[in-house]
């Protein structure tokens, strides 16, 4: 396993996450990825938790901003992944997400930040091959393998 100097003493920051999703149809899942405003990778709607509100509820505020869905957001996380976040004086942070499983029930036409990101619905192993994190992909692959999503 690689470290890096002084990565002990590196404090975690925590984040909130919603792994957007719908059931087509035919029983199939589909799950929405957003893209991220400075490097335009393939993420879920993510971010700070929210003084007043549950991390469940501070993720389906998230989704909404980001992705402009609304819907079911399920209490139990899924599971966390890590990841290292740029700021904007180019330093990193490294960040735990916890992500909460979201059945979308509706896709607005209009939400805050639909002009700065990307949307677009991945068949689920598709959606954790896009995702530049090996955690956020491996929660990915794991909810459909335990039906979590069909319990959210």
């Amino acid at each position: 396993m690689m470290s890096y100097p002084g990565e002990s003493e590196r404090i975690t920051q925590r984040q909130i996450g919603a792994l957007p999703f719908r059931k087509g149809a035919d029983g199939s899942f589909s799950v929405l990825l957003v893209t991220s405003r400075e490097s335009r990778r393939w993420v879920i709607p993510k971010g700070w938790p929210m003084k007043g509100r549950k991390p469940f509820e501070a993720a389906a505020r998230e989704a909404y901003e980001e992705a402009g869905v609304i819907g079911h957001i399920g209490k139990r996380p899924l599971g966390f992944f890590i990841y290292e976040k740029r700021l904007k004086n180019r330093d990193f942070v490294l960040c735990q997400v916890k992500v909460f499983p979201l059945e979308v029930r509706k896709q607005l036409k209009r939400w805050p930040e639909q002009n700065e990101r990307e949307q677009r619905w991945f068949t689920p192993p598709d959606a954790a091959d896009a995702v530049a994190e090996p955690g956020l992909a491996a929660i990915i692959r794991a909810a459909l393998k335990r039906d979590d999503l069909k319990q959210a």
